[in-house]
């Protein structure tokens, strides 16, 4: 039990003097580095991602109607023109 105690408190003052070290910072440093970077790569939520699929497949259902229709106009027209 006592042992247990020490143990606890012993990571608990190592764990304060990780979180208040140079270490830190250096993982904030790099965090907001990091952030900055992938905010300029303008990359989309899984969402926008998402619905741009779904509107990209109806569009392509649309043009696949649109086609097959212009190939049944251009059947019906007369061979005489």
């Amino acid at each position: 039990m006592l042992s247990s105690k020490i143990f606890e408190d012993m990571t608990n003052k190592l764990q304060d003097l990780v979180n208040s070290g140079p270490a830190k910072d250096m993982e904030r440093n790099l965090h907001a580095l990091l952030m900055q970077g992938i905010s300029k790569m303008e990359l989309v939520s899984r969402e926008e991602f998402e619905v741009q699929s779904q509107v990209l497949a109806r569009t392509r259902e649309q043009l696949q109607a649109l086609e097959a229709r212009v190939a049944e106009l251009e059947a019906a027209r007369p061979a005489a023109e």
